[in-house]
């Protein structure tokens, strides 16, 4: 080792799902929404001016927290956006994890976790999930330094009911408890209602699933006022202009097409009804999914055997080398079309192996 390494901090990195780019493959690996933005966005996309690229964006970012205040029915105060959730929750845990007293979540969830955890130096523990891939409710009533869990779980897919979430938040009013809701759109009710309830309490939403716009990298949060000034803080402190103006913009313009975001989230929830029949048909199964993948395992097939021939005819799903979920796939939920290549792939696959 060089001197100067010594004093650089070393992390285990979070690994993104693989992102091929190939014609005519199948993309099921990311959980990206197979369907294409509302109709506004692209409206957005050609009365974008020059201008907005020359000058900077407003820090406040105003034009997507007005227009989330205006959807959810709720004071933009207490909305805060970000690049992505995932730069909303890195923010979170950097502002409300402070603590020398573990903060807890889950030891089968979002993989980002520990890795901001180990790299803003925050002690955690991680209560295992039940054999059937449950949050043990009771495992998180004891003394913490935080609290954080999905709903639904990834990459699980089970959705937890709201009497127990508030249950969680309810016991633990003396630390900050953030309910991650990527997929909540797929599942039930969002614990944003509660909100208003609980001071502590500090919801993330994200663009990327529900409304199709990973590739913007829009996330948002919602909480008590004072909680989002502390995020403000700290997003002022080290960079102002964290969204850029055509993120903003685009942002805004897709949450304010409520028909279009309730029809692309229908077609989704029935094509994953459709399909888990059919997986079960085929003698896999996966815990009850409400979000807009499948957490999969065969009876006799191996996952990593089904994920290299999947892949070998460029239908990508995503595989987990790890303990406990190691014979699992998460198959994204595609199009009725995707749905019915990945279906006849699986079907001859397994019944030659049969």
């Amino acid at each position: 080792m060089k001197k100067w390494e010594k004093n650089i901090r070393r992390v285990v990195p979070y690994t993104p799902g693989e992102q091929p780019n190939e014609p005519n493959m199948i993309k099921l690996n990311t959980n990206e929404n197979p369907y294409p933005p509302a109709p506004g966005v692209r409206r957005m996309l050609k009365e974008i001016k020059e201008e907005q690229f020359r000058l900077y964006p407003d820090p406040t970012s105003s034009v997507l927290t007005e227009a989330l205040a205006e959807c959810y029915h709720r004071p933009k105060e207490q909305f805060f956006v970000g690049v992505g959730s995932d730069d909303v929750l890195a923010m979170a845990f950097q502002t409300f994890f402070n603590s020398d007293k573990p903060i807890l979540f889950p030891d089968i969830t979002y993989s980002f976790y520990p890795v901001w955890a180990d790299l803003f130096r925050i002690p955690y523990e991680r209560p295992a999930l039940d054999k059937e891939f449950r949050v043990v409710k009771e495992d998180y009533l004891r003394e913490n330094g935080g609290i954080i869990f999905p709903n639904p779980n990834a990459p699980t897919g089970i959705y937890m009911e709201l009497d127990q979430v508030e249950e969680i938040i309810r016991r633990n009013q003396d630390v900050v408890v953030i309910v991650d809701e990527a997929y909540v759109d797929f599942a039930g009710a969002s614990a944003m209602e509660l909100t208003d309830r609980y001071e502590n309490l500090l919801v993330v939403q994200t663009f990327s699933k529900s409304r199709s716009m990973a590739g913007m990298r829009i996330g948002f949060a919602v909480g008590n006022p004072v909680l989002i000034r502390y995020l403000n803080d700290v997003k002022y402190s080290f960079n102002s202009y964290t969204m850029s103006q055509a993120a903003l913009a685009l942002g805004a313009a897709a949450v304010k097409d409520e028909d279009y975001f309730k029809e692309t989230i229908r077609r989704i929830v029935e094509t994953r009804e459709r399909t888990k029949k059919e997986l079960s048909a085929l003698g896999f199964r996966f815990p009850d999914s409400g979000s807009n993948f499948i957490f999969a395992s065969h009876e006799t097939c191996p996952a990593k055997e089904l994920f290299e021939a999947l892949r070998g005819h460029q239908i990508y799903v995503r595989y987990f080398e790890e303990p406990r979920v190691c014979d699992y796939l998460r198959i994204t939920v595609g199009t009725d079309e995707q749905m019915d290549a990945l279906l006849a792939f699986l079907r001859e696959y397994i019944n030659e192996k049969g």
